[in-house]
């Protein structure tokens, strides 16, 4: 599934902290995948499907070099990844054996590959960086993903970060860390993201003026009726 070009523009104006507090007053409270942070500092919002990826726990006879030329492998899947997706890793939070590397990152950059999300670490940071991809990631460790690490799968469910992540769910990801939509609920932030962003940075204009906070966060009646006033003279 691509995204359209609006919707994604859209989407990059909405913070992952905003996704999640829309999405949690419809119930859905983990979207945020834990040990998902930037691996470059300042990296930018990104947006796209998630295109999916499995590792298990590394098994003798299966995790080894040579699995590297097996038709189920990190190599072949990316050759499936389509332009514009995020690569979503389950790695299962192993933080000593690195997913990918350089070569493998520069390969996904090459294919227009949007950013790599995964709770596991990377490997030759210094490359990954110098391959232009955005990485979201745990940290980093020298060992390959054999040394503790089986990959299994692609496109189908996982569980990143502790989080459920189907193939063509929407994936943001900022310097907060990575949230998931669920496609369902993606008219729902499309709708209300934007409205959310404004009301917060008015209620942070206000803090900025001098406010206290109750009535102001969350608002009570008068405060709305303030908001919405200003919001006409902004039209």
């Amino acid at each position: 599934m691509s995204l359209p070009a609006e919707t994604v523009q859209l989407l990059q104006r909405i913070s992952t902290a905003t996704i999640t507090t829309v999405l949690l007053k419809k119930g859905l409270r983990n979207v945020w995948m834990r040990g998902t942070r930037p691996l470059r500092p300042g990296q930018k919002r990104l947006v796209g499907p998630a295109f999916t990826l499995r590792f298990v726990p590394a098994r003798e006879d299966l995790a080894t070099p040579e699995s590297w030329s097996k038709p189920i492998s990190t190599r072949t899947a990316i050759e499936a990844m389509p332009e514009g997706c995020i690569a979503v890793v389950d790695a299962m939070g192993v933080t000593d054996a690195g997913i990918f590397g350089d070569i493998l990152c520069m390969r996904m950059a090459k294919r227009g590959v949007t950013a790599l999300v995964t709770d596991g670490v990377m490997r030759d940071v210094e490359g990954v960086l110098g391959t232009g991809l955005p990485v979201w990631c745990d940290g980093a460790a020298a060992p390959p993903s054999v040394a503790g690490l089986t990959f299994v799968n692609w496109g189908e469910p996982i569980g990143c970060g502790g989080v459920a992540v189907f193939p063509d769910d929407i994936i943001v990801a900022d310097e907060d860390g990575a949230v998931v939509i669920p496609q369902a609920f993606l008219p729902l932030i499309l709708e209300q993201g934007e409205e959310q962003e404004r009301v917060e940075a008015w209620i942070v204009n206000e803090v900025q003026q001098g406010a206290s906070l109750p009535g102001l966060y969350p608002m009570n009646a008068d405060t709305k009726a303030r908001y919405e006033a200003w919001k006409k003279t902004q039209k």
